[in-house]
């Protein structure tokens, strides 16, 4: 994350635009998690209207809920569009700021530093490079954050109907957390050597397209061929190993949810045959269960997204914090 720290001033340019992405994000899941409560209150009344053999006003009851249940859907939906229109436009302009100034960085350097860096991998760090950095400063943050928000609210929640039922659920979690921090240094890794042979297939293709003349006049089109193949085929390879780390987080999740949901069921009806919650809490626990589903399984994605941001980053920082070896040392006025 070191290297990520040259973009806080990027952050700090764009910080009203963040606070109220923020601000979007927490009333978004704010949105998101009361309708786990109003299935949990339909339930519990049909289960009393039917134990009471009441079935006046059920219809009532379920239109009721039911159209919270839409109405909250829809408000979620308008915030996270908001959401999306400040935190990702935000990174939207970072981009931009950042490829100017790196542009402007290779309007300073001499001619000494072109001679030593080939012109693909200058090319592939302003465009591929930069690109990554942008995942990160738009849906990484993002999803971060809700992340966050996400757990937190639903912690809660899940704290206040049973403390016992909570423990269980999420015991599979510190599981998931030293996995993510095992498998997030490979990722880092990887992404490194990934993106070192990009440049180098970049810096083929523009020297072959460049030197073209002097290729077909020597006719040495297969072995230009045979390098750029050989170059590709690395790139393959090295996609191929960083794929399938990232491979690993999917199953995993998937799994310890299965757990947490067998446990929601097994534990949960425990307690309601003790009479500390009810059936509707079951209900309640299962879909704030699914609920963290996709923004814990994005721990991966947002992991990977993060590695090779700082990958890039890295890369990007050599070049921006190189001193030029030429200066303008002529301060005359030659205004007449």
């Amino acid at each position: 994350m070191k290297h990520l720290k040259y973009l806080n001033k990027f952050l700090w340019k764009y910080k009203t635009t963040l606070i109220l992405g923020l601000a979007f994000v927490l009333i978004t899941n704010i949105f998101a998690i009361y309708p786990a409560e109003f299935v949990r209150n339909a339930l519990d009344g049909l289960l009393d209207k039917l134990n009471d053999k009441d079935t006046k006003d059920i219809s009532l009851l379920l239109i009721k809920y039911g159209c919270l249940i839409v109405l909250f859907a829809i408000l979620k939906g308008v915030f996270l569009y908001l959401t999306r229109q400040t935190i990702i436009v935000m990174s939207r302009k970072i981009e931009y700021d950042l490829k100017n100034e790196v542009y402007e960085k290779y309007q300073k350097l001499s001619i000494e530093f072109y001679k030593k860096n080939r012109t693909g991998d200058l090319m592939n760090r302003i465009t591929e490079d930069i690109t990554k950095v942008r995942m990160y400063l738009g849906p990484a943050i993002m999803y971060a954050i809700n992340l966050s928000f996400l757990f937190s609210l639903i912690i809660y929640k899940m704290l206040l109907v049973s403390t016992v039922l909570t423990t269980y659920v999420l015991f599979p979690l510190p599981i998931l957390a030293l996995s993510v921090y095992f498998v997030s240094n490979r990722i880092n890794k990887k992404s490194e050597k990934v993106q070192a042979q990009l440049s180098t297939i970049t810096a083929i293709s523009q020297e072959s397209f460049s030197g073209i003349r002097i290729i077909k006049s020597f006719t040495n089109e297969e072995n230009s061929l045979y390098v750029f193949y050989q170059s590709c085929k690395e790139y393959t390879q090295r996609q191929i190993e960083l794929i399938k780390i990232e491979a690993m987080f999917i199953p995993l999740i998937i799994t310890l949810i299965g757990i947490s949901t067998v446990l929601t069921i097994y534990i949960g009806g425990l307690e309601v045959f003790k009479g500390n919650i009810t059936t509707g809490n079951i209900a309640e626990f299962i879909i704030y269960v699914n609920m963290l589903a996709w923004p814990v399984a994005s721990v991966g994605w947002v992991t990977s997204l993060v590695q090779r941001a700082a990958a890039s980053q890295e890369r990007i920082n050599e070049f921006l914090q190189k001193k030029e070896n030429i200066y303008n040392t002529n301060n005359t006025d030659t205004s007449i």
